[in-house]
């Protein structure tokens, strides 16, 4: 096979390549879409409901390449070197996750720890598992083996972050609420994903890491209380630490940016 694929050409050998699997595997393969925004709908789909087996050299080589591509055709690298940090080294920022280069990231993870099946859904495990590549998976399928059984709530593992610009991930698995109002249990699982995260990214010896709104959205955390638990979980461990480790509030939505910059008495 060329070493020198054009994109197009990547995404098309992809798309063949993982419909081939199925095949094997007796699932169903549509047609390739002639249009390239179809095209990478189709391989993110095949991507997400892909189960955790082996992959061939070859397809992680071209994948790896073609996730480099989609990284530059998606606005390329943000690097937390250019944030501008509160002196208590915390920052909020509006911006794509799976775009900051970071020591680590924050994922918020199911229970199964495997990513999110749902073809092309919108949350950000989904999006995270889609752009790191296929290893990930693989890899959060052998710790969940070696572990035996589902990941609780509050704690949290450690992956590379394959293809993405941080070098790590950390699944953490928050509280699911559905909307209710949280109760005191709910609060404490919560701050434990905080502290959890930022434990375990000490012990790797990690100078930054970037948290996504863990427990809103899919599993309903209000994001006004959610912010708060968040804001005042990572202060207290960096008070008690003494600990010079970056933090970054990564928020999508405007009413979180909103949420945390009050929080963090920040104005305009």
């Amino acid at each position: 096979m060329q070493k020198d694929m054009t994109q197009d050409e990547r995404r098309v050998w992809l798309i063949r390549a993982l419909e081939e699997e199925r095949r094997a595997w007796g699932g169903d393969t549509p047609d390739v879409p002639e249009d390239a925004d179809d095209q990478r709908l189709l391989l993110r789909a095949l991507v997400n409901v892909r189960p955790p087996e082996p992959a061939a050299p070859e397809l992680l080589r071209v994948q790896d390449e073609y996730l480099q591509g989609r990284l530059a055709e998606r606005g390329g690298v943000t690097d937390v070197s250019q944030l501008n940090f509160l002196p208590e080294g915390i920052v909020v920022w509006r911006g794509d996750i799976t775009r900051l280069r970071a020591d680590a990231i924050v994922n918020a993870a199911n229970s199964q720890m495997l990513g999110c099946f749902v073809p092309n859904h919108r949350c950000i495990d989904n999006a995270i598992q889609t752009y790191a590549g296929i290893q990930m998976r693989l890899e959060c399928e052998r710790q969940m083996e070696a572990q035996g059984h589902e990941e609780p709530t509050g704690r949290a593992k450690v992956t590379p972050g394959y293809n993405l610009p941080a070098k790590y991930v950390l699944h953490t698995v928050g509280p699911i609420v559905g909307g209710a109002r949280p109760s005191r249990h709910d609060r404490e699982l919560l701050e434990s994903c905080y502290t959890s995260c930022l434990e375990l990214a000490r012990q790797q010896g990690l100078e930054s890491v970037a948290f996504c709104c863990i427990s809103t959205g899919e599993f309903g955390y209000p994001n006004r209380e959610a912010a708060q638990v968040a804001v005042d979980a990572v202060l207290d461990w960096k008070s008690q630490t003494n600990s010079q480790m970056k933090v970054i509030f990564d928020v999508f939505k405007p009413v979180d940016h909103d949420i945390y910059r009050e929080l963090l008495g920040l104005r305009g």
